[in-house]
């Protein structure tokens, strides 16, 4: 019985200390916890996810030997496989309860076509071993909404007022998939699906609120792709640079207005049709002709010429100014693209034939290596565009909880307590040993 009470005591006296003052400051005591919060919350709103696999990297950076087969293009190689199999390992999500009355759209959750990226990431989802029946173990909730669908705003406030895991977060801990900027455009309605909700977009950009610290870029890929993949046939590639496509924002009129007459440049002022077959092979060996394609911004969705790019083996050239590329806080695209600021778009030309030889080599080389990435499989496979998504999800599952308080007995879970004092320790250790 006295060793009851000593360890009671003694259990107690651990959950006092956080609420204890003391001069000078104790280890874990209310000033580390008030330090603490403040680091947690400065991380929240200054940190990218880059930026916390980074602090991941300094934390707990151990060299491993079967992460030869990640290429340069990686920032953390190493750090990347290590995480990569926790994610595979541990991660969960669960799904809110839905019906195709409710929410789906046929046309909008099949695999062919501009959305398709859609329908390959719920079906990859729905095949995975991420999802869990249980709320309680969920790292991430996925609303399962689709862009047209979404017009009908009674489906998602019904989820926030019918289930408490929104308040817990204030959806923070919540996120969608569109790849329509109409999807988009329509949650600006919704203020719930704008200020902390994780957005999974093919519209990463600015003129669309995107949030890089929180939102992910979904990268629009339209399969099954006409041709095989490229490799590095370099005898094959006459051409310096190739784009078509309408002028549907600045960037693209300049673009045209410089080059569309040049002789070494292939730009085409056409829309191309993708649901004409031969059409679309003919616009895609155009891909395999050159040495660079031209990937300029829009207002609106990436497109799917990035990933085309890829696929072909022709280095990608980022005209944009305001947008954030896919896997940006996994992939270095310093080593398989080259990013020209818009401003400098008459001077394209100029800065692609200063490329050297040895230089261009590596950036295809890279490219090449990286095509998994941007490739869509049912099921999913290691490494591909789902496993890539869902890493991204993973790093974002760092979000603080709202604990809520019972008005009546103003108790709050303990477990929910310790599983917060623990995770802002790691932490703020973290930051500290930096």
């Amino acid at each position: 019985m006295n060793r009851f009470i000593l360890l009671f005591h003694a259990l107690v006296n651990q959950f006092q200390k956080p609420f204890r003052w003391n001069l000078p400051p104790m280890c874990s005591d209310a000033f580390h916890m008030v330090f603490a919060n403040v680091v947690v919350s400065l991380a929240n709103m200054l940190c990218t996810p880059k930026d916390f696999l980074l602090i991941f990297q300094f934390a707990n950076f151990r060299p491993l030997q079967d992460s030869h087969h990640l290429t340069e293009a990686f920032h953390s190689p190493e750090v990347f496989e290590k995480d990569y199999m926790d994610m595979e390992r541990n991660f969960k999500i669960f799904v809110y309860p839905y019906t195709d009355k409710d929410v789906v759209d046929d046309k909008q959750w099949r695999l062919i076509g501009k959305y398709g990226s859609e329908g390959y990431f719920f079906e990859n989802l729905q095949q995975s071993h991420f999802l869990t029946e249980d709320p309680d173990k969920a790292h991430l909730f996925f609303i399962p909404i689709s862009c047209h669908k979404l017009r009908r705003e009674d489906y998602v406030k019904s989820l926030i007022t019918k289930y408490p895991y929104w308040n817990r977060t204030l959806g923070a801990d919540h996120f969608f998939v569109t790849c329509h900027d109409i999807g988009v455009t329509v949650t600006e309605r919704i203020p719930h699906l704008m200020k902390n909700i994780i957005r999974v977009v093919c519209s990463p950009s600015y003129y669309f609120q995107y949030v890089p610290r929180k939102d992910i870029t979904l990268p629009q890929i339209i399969q099954p792709f006409a041709l095989p993949a490229g490799g590095n046939n370099l005898k094959n590639r006459t051409v310096l640079a190739f784009w078509a496509g309408r002028c549907s924002s600045d960037i693209r009129d300049k673009l045209i207005q410089s080059w569309q007459n040049d002789t070494e440049l292939d730009i085409q002022n056409k829309r191309v049709d993708i649901r004409n077959t031969k059409g679309r092979i003919v616009y895609q060996e155009k891909f395999l002709r050159s040495k660079f394609c031209i990937c300029p911004g829009a207002p609106h969705v990436h497109g799917a010429r990035i990933a085309e790019a890829i696929h072909y083996g022709c280095v990608p050239v980022i005209l944009s100014d305001y947008s954030v590329l896919p896997f940006n806080d996994i992939l270095d695209w310093r080593k398989f693209s080259v990013v020209i600021k818009e401003k400098d778009v008459h001077q394209l030309k100029n800065i692609l034939k200063h490329i050297t030889d040895e230089k261009y080599r590596s950036l295809q080389n890279q490219a090449i290596k990286i095509q998994k990435h941007f490739q869509w499989n049912s099921p999913s496979v290691k490494l591909d565009t789902f496993g890539m998504m869902m890493y991204e999800l993973w790093l974002r599952r760092h979000v603080v909880k709202y604990l809520q308080v019972d008005r009546g007995t103003h108790s709050t879970s303990s477990s929910h307590k310790m599983n917060r004092f623990t995770s802002i320790f790691q932490l703020a250790a973290s930051l500290r040993n930096m």
